[in-house]
């Protein structure tokens, strides 16, 4: 199964993007600054190809740009309070579709940051969370309460989550007590290298380095 769905979010309705259904373990899929775009949704489904039934919540509701400005215009928008209700809906969607135990949760550019805050917000939910360069000047995860042990991916050419910010992460994390491992990719690989829809930043053999770091990953903690 794969297709869009609608799920129940804190008394409301969300929708996203569900790969794989019945497959036992889960992964939540958080989208970049552009939307619930195609890219996100083939990484959803790639999920379902390894063995997990995954869910990309639909953050914007149905908002999708290719364009930077808007794209700026809607992360710098970004209601936290309302994200965290939809992205807490997917782990109820994802139970009720045939996951069980405790789920990844895996993140982009705003949707790394976002997937830091959800384990730190759901820590009896989420087992294993990748963020993959992670940042947004709003959302503040509360390291003290991380339980699930995470991996950071970045690249070095990065000029906006650069390696000097990768590393205060882990320290942040590491500080309160909890576990991070930190994997930086020499350049040319920078800002958005996983995201082969764009060619301009994708960085092939880092990114194939990376989707199977983060299977390993997931499978040793799920």
């Amino acid at each position: 199964m794969a297709g869009m769905i609608e799920y129940t979010a804190n008394g409301g309705t969300a929708a996203g993007y569900l790969a794989g259904e019945g497959n036992g373990k889960g992964i939540i899929v958080i989208q970049e600054w552009w939307g619930l775009a195609p890219h996100i949704k083939d990484v959803t489904d790639r999920f379902a190809a390894a063995g997990y039934v995954a869910l990309a919540p639909d953050l914007w509701d149905g908002k999708l740009t290719k364009a930077p400005d808007e794209a700026q215009r809607l992360f710098m928008a970004l209601n936290v309070d309302d994200v965290g209700k939809k992205i807490r809906g997917a782990v109820g969607a994802l139970r009720a579709h045939g996951a069980h135990g405790q789920l990844g949760v895996i993140g982009f550019c705003m949707g790394g940051a976002l997937a830091l805050y959800a384990a730190s917000k759901l820590p009896d939910d989420i087992g294993a969370c990748a963020t993959f360069y992670g940042a947004h000047p709003h959302v503040k995860p509360d390291f003290a309460a991380l339980r699930a042990p995470i991996l950071g991916v970045y690249g070095a050419a990065d000029g906006s989550v650069t390696p000097a910010v990768a590393h205060a992460i882990e320290k942040k994390i590491v500080a309160a007590g909890g576990r991070c491992e930190t994997h930086i990719y020499p350049a040319p690989a920078g800002h958005a290298f996983f995201n082969d829809a764009r060619p301009e930043a994708y960085h092939a053999a880092s990114a194939k380095d990376a989707w199977h770091r983060t299977l390993a990953f997931f499978g040793a903690n799920l």
